[in-house]
């Protein structure tokens, strides 16, 4: 008998809090979320000639000429957003220092002309979108030079596509590769005359 007064009242509180707690709650934060903050509920997709192409908060690889590249991603096979995670390798690792070693050696830098930090270690979710203003401006030569624009040209794009602090005083100023490759797609002025 007592067994039984003790074991009624915990399967009601557990169907309650269930029901409570697994739906009722999830669904009005989800309601919520849609009608406060419809675009990033839904994805903050960015969608090019009704096709979506990515997302302003997921990074993706971007290794062919003439595009600004991200941060190298320890996300499974690379920017893999279903094994979001870093490389968990330490300062000390071996793994790791040749990763960064091939990757500035890859980038093109130099003594001279250091790399940017955030262009050779992945984040720590192997998916950040976003780059430095240093290292989108490390890479305004090499991307002028293979579109064949001129450098003024594609500096003002990343100086455009720069955004300042989240409500002026948290994080970093910052550049998202995706939009900043999209405007690189998009219609181009004309280059200066020869002379």
């Amino acid at each position: 008998m007592t067994f039984t007064k003790q074991l009624v009242p915990a399967v009601l509180v557990t169907l309650v809090l269930t029901v409570l707690l697994g739906l009722v709650y999830p669904l009005v934060v989800t309601g919520l979320a849609l009608v406060l903050f419809p675009a990033q509920a839904r994805g903050s997709l960015i969608v090019d000639h009704g096709r979506v192409i990515g997302s302003r908060l997921i990074g993706q690889q971007f290794s062919g000429p003439g595009f600004f590249h991200g941060r190298p991603s320890a996300a499974g096979s690379g920017y893999d957003a279903t094994a979001s995670g870093g490389s968990n390798l330490g300062p000390t690792s071996r793994a790791l220092a040749d990763r960064v070693a091939a990757s500035v050696k890859d980038s093109g830098g130099s003594a001279a002309r250091p790399v940017p930090a955030d262009l050779v270690t992945a984040s720590g979710s192997g998916l950040d979108p976003h780059i430095t203003p240093a290292a989108a401006d490390f890479q305004v030569r090499r991307v002028a030079r293979e579109r064949g624009m001129p450098e003024a040209a594609v500096r003002d794009l990343v100086r455009r596509a720069t955004e300042g602090r989240q409500w002026g005083f948290l994080g970093e100023p910052r550049v998202n590769v995706l939009e900043l490759n999209l405007a690189l797609a998009g219609p181009q002025p004309p280059a200066p005359p020869p002379g």
